[in-house]
C-alpha cells in the first residue's frame, strides 16, 4: 500500500448561529473584503495543495526529499526577491538566531518526510498534527514554567485522547490488511517506526514554536522575514539528500507525458502536479499570514481550525482513505479540544452577552 502525506505547512506557529460569520464581523469594517478574500484562499489553497500533495505521494511515495525541496526553493526565491530586495536589506534578527530555528525547522521537515513511506495514512497524520496544542502545554510547562487553566489542561486530555483513539483504530486497520511485506509483524512495527517520528516531530516543532515566541519578543515579529530565511539557509542542508532527491527526479521524468499549450510540448505529469503543489502551499502560507495580519486571532483560531477539518473531509471523500466511527469520535475529541483550548466558545458568548445586557 502506497502512502499518503499531509502538507507541512508551517502551522505549528498560529495557534458556530454566531461561529464563523460572528468572528469575521469581529474585524474593523474596512477590512472586511481583505478578511473575507484571505480566508477564501486559505481554504482554496490549503485543500487543494492536500490533494496535489497526495496524488503525488500515492503515485512516488519516497518523494517527500524532493517536494519539501522545491517548496524551499521557491519560497527562498520569492523572499529573496520581495522581502529581502536582493538581500539588500539588513535583517531585524540576527542570523544566529535563524541559524538555530533553521536547524530544528531542518529536522521536523526531514523526519516528517520520513514518515511517508512508513504506512502512516494521511487522515492519521492530519490528526497528529492537529493535537500540536499538547505538546506545546507539555513543553510550556516543563520549559517555561507556564501554568494553565483548567480548562486548558481539560481541552488536551480531550486532545490526547482523540489522538489516542484515532492511533489504536489505525492499528487495528494496518493489522487488518494484507502485508505488503510478507510479513505482517513488520509492516506494524514500520507503522509503530512512523507513528514515533510523529510524535518526535511534533514535540521539536512545538520546541521551535517556543523559541521563535522568545526570539520574537526580544527583537520583533517579524514574519516575512522569518519565512525567508527559514527556507534560505537550510538549502546547504540538501545536499545530504541529493542523491535521493536526484533519484526522484529520474522518477518524476518517467511519469506520463502531458500536453502543455502553452510551452507547446509534452511535460512529465507529475512535475506538473509538483508545481501546482508548490504554488498551492505557498498561496495557503501566505493566505493565513494575510490572515493574521487582517482578523482578530479569534477568526484565525477558527478558520485554521475548520480548514484542518475540510482538508480531512477532502482527503477521506476524494482519497477513499479508510476512517472508522472511531477515527470520527477521536477527531471529534480533537477538534472540540482545540476549540476549547482557545477559548473560541467562551469568545463567541461574550458578544451575545453584552448584546443581551
Amino acid at each position: 500500500m502506497k502512502q499518503t502525506e499531509v502538507v507541512k505547512e508551517r502551522e505549528s506557529f498560529l495557534e458556530t448561529n454566531h461561529t464563523f460569520l460572528g468572528a469575521i464581523t469581529a474585524v474593523p469594517q474596512n477590512n472586511n473584503m481583505h478578511a473575507v478574500i484571505a480566508i477564501g484562499f486559505v481554504f482554496l489553497g490549503c485543500c487543494s495543495n492536500v490533494i496535489f500533495l497526495e496524488e503525488l505521494i500515492r503515485e512516488f511515495p519516497d518523494s517527500g526529499n524532493l517536494i519539501t525541496f522545491t517548496a524551499f526553493v521557491f519560497n527562498a526565491l520569492e523572499g529573496f526577491i520581495f522581502t529581502s530586495r536582493f538581500l539588500t536589506r539588513r535583517p531585524a534578527i540576527p542570523i544566529s538566531y535563524y541559524l538555530t530555528m533553521v536547524g530544528l525547522f531542518f529536522v521536523v521537515q526531514t523526519l516528517n518526510n520520513y514518515v511517508f513511506s512508513l504506512n502512516v495514512s494521511m487522515p492519521l497524520q492530519m490528526i497528529f498534527r492537529s493535537g500540536s496544542l499538547v505538546a506545546n502545554l507539555v513543553l510550556g510547562y516543563f520549559l517555561l514554567h507556564k501554568r494553565y487553566k483548567r480548562s486548558k489542561y481539560f481541552a488536551v486530555l480531550l486532545i490526547t485522547l482523540g489522538v489516542i483513539l484515532c492511533t489504536i483504530a489505525s492499528a487495528r486497520h494496518v493489522e487488518s490488511q494484507p502485508s505488503h511485506t510478507g510479513d505482517p509483524v513488520y509492516d506494524f512495527w514500520i507503522w509503530c517506526l512512523g507513528v514515533f517520528l510523529l510524535v518526535l516531530s511534533l514535540f521539536l516543532s512545538a520546541r521551535m514554536g517556543i523559541f521563535q515566541e522568545e526570539t520574537y519578543a526580544k527583537f520583533g515579529k517579524h514574519p516575512s522575514e522569518a519565512l525567508f530565511y527559514n527556507h534560505l539557509l537550510p538549502l546547504p542542508g540538501f545536499l545530504l539528500l541529493g542523491k535521493d532527491i536526484y533519484n526522484q527526479v529520474l522518477l518524476y521524468n518517467t511519469s506520463a507525458p502531458v500536453m502543455v499549450p502553452v510551452l507547446g510540448r509534452a511535460v512529465p505529469q507529475a512535475w506538473l502536479i509538483l508545481a501546482a503543489n508548490t504554488v498551492t502551499q505557498y498561496v495557503c502560507i501566505r493566505s493565513v499570514f494575510i490572515l493574521t495580519t487582517e482578523c482578530a486571532s479569534l477568526t484565525v483560531t477558527l478558520v485554521v481550525t475548520l480548514r484542518k477539518f475540510t482538508s480531512l473531509l477532502v482527503s477521506i471523500l476524494y482519497f477513499g482513505n479508510a476512517f472508522t466511527p472511531f477515527h470520527w469520535v477521536g477527531t471529534t475529541l480533537v477538534f472540540g479540544g482545540t476549540l476549547l483550548f482557545t477559548e473560541v466558545f467562551s469568545h463567541l458568548a461574550r458578544p451575545q452577552e453584552k448584546k443581551g445586557q
